[in-house]
């Protein structure tokens, strides 16, 4: 079975994926048990969908607001049940696995992204609300987030970093854990306590470079002076460049941690910040509908999927240990990118700070509509 394989490789699949149907209807634990799946990734958007379409939550809900419970905190009276219920589902896989695997996630207020206090201290209080150590919050890497991680991890909460595009983002949040790791063993915490998870974002960059590339291809852009070979060496990249950005992400995480730094912590109980690929569902259907986990398999990393991509994994998936192939092919791909004049580290930016007003806008469109639940 392809996801037994792919554990065998030492990778684990996450599902991009809550509803109530789906903790309670006992999918969920359907999938643990059989071994499919090693945590549950959400965020606001995924949250959103699943309130605004289910009619058992809007009962509930109707019952809150009536209450009076604001808007927000009724979403998070929805919502912070169905997160321990997922991570108490999972607990089995987390002391099976040594605390490797077994997590449900929760996404700290996106209006917070540019606030390293106020995201300290909301990510303390859902750390607390939820109640369950199994947990990992969601922080995004932004400027502000990033001081924010290395102190949580000091205070031995479980961080994933998220919206992650390029090296350069992927290599402060690695150091972001490291700092936090350090000072938590300073106070005399005990580092084999805290997991930290690095979401490396997928699809959504090649959707961006593959429309800048077609752009410039029809002559819309702002170069315009692209010669014949030129040309042609755009349409060569088209698709690969998340791909290769990952491999090349890939082989410096391996170096960061490998290095006599990252030794010295392990050697006092500290676990590997694990690599997640998120973002894996196909945006293109041009492209095959699993090219990213078969291309992104490799040890000490997650991938988290939609159900739709698990199920197609599940019955055609190809299995070997990608990540490591072509890697310098992979740096040259990248290198021609620059070359081009493709800029993956504006793009990169952009599509965090777009990334955060998205997910923050489902948030807010959600709790908007909220008040008009009521009957």
């Amino acid at each position: 079975m392809p996801i037994h394989q792919l554990k065998a490789l030492g990778q684990s699949i996450w599902l991009d994926h809550i509803d109530r149907d789906l903790i309670r209807g006992g999918g969920l634990k359907r999938m643990v048990d059989e071994g499919e799946i090693g945590g549950i990734t959400t965020n606001p958007a995924i949250l959103a969908n699943a309130i605004s379409s289910d009619a058992g939550y809007a009962e509930d809900l109707r019952a809150l607001l009536r209450q009076g419970h604001t808007p927000a905190a009724a979403y998070e009276k929805l919502v912070i049940p169905e997160i321990r219920a997922a991570a108490d589902i999972l607990r089995p896989v987390y002391e099976n696995t040594h605390r490797r695997d077994g997590y449900g996630s929760l996404q700290v207020a996106l209006a917070l992204a540019d606030d390293t206090v106020a995201t300290v201290e909301e990510t303390r209080r859902l750390w607390r609300e939820v109640g369950r150590e199994n947990l990992l919050i969601k922080i995004p890497a932004t400027e502000a987030g990033i001081p924010a991680i290395t102190q949580l991890t000091a205070e031995g909460i479980n961080v994933n970093v998220t919206l992650l595009f390029s090296q350069a983002g992927y290599e402060r949040a690695a150091q972001a854990y490291l700092d936090g790791l350090e000072q938590l063993i300073a106070r005399g915490g005990d580092p084999a306590a805290v997991a930290g998870v690095a979401s490396f974002f997928i699809s959504r960059l090649d959707t961006a470079v593959d429309a800048l590339i077609s752009s410039h291809l029809n002559q819309c852009g702002w170069i315009k002076t692209y010669n014949a070979l030129e040309r042609e060496s755009l349409r060569n990249l088209l698709g690969k460049v998340a791909i290769a950005n990952a491999k090349v992400t890939y082989e410096r995480h391996e170096a960061i941690f490998s290095s006599p730094r990252w030794n010295a912590l392990a050697a006092q109980g500290a676990r590997k910040q694990r690599l997640l690929w998120a973002s894996t569902g196909i945006k293109n259907p041009a492209y095959r509908d699993i090219k990213y986990i078969e291309a992104l398999i490799g040890p000490d990393t997650m991938i988290t999927v939609p159900p739709a991509t698990l199920a197609a994994f599940r019955e055609r998936g190809r299995v070997h240990l990608s990540l490591r192939e072509d890697v310098a092919s992979a740096a040259a791909l990248l290198g021609t990118l620059k070359t081009l004049r493709i800029p993956l580290d504006d793009l990169a930016s952009k599509l965090l700070s777009d990334g955060v007003k998205q997910f923050s806008a489902a948030y807010e469109k959600l709790i908007d509509a909220m008040p008009h639940s009521l009957p």
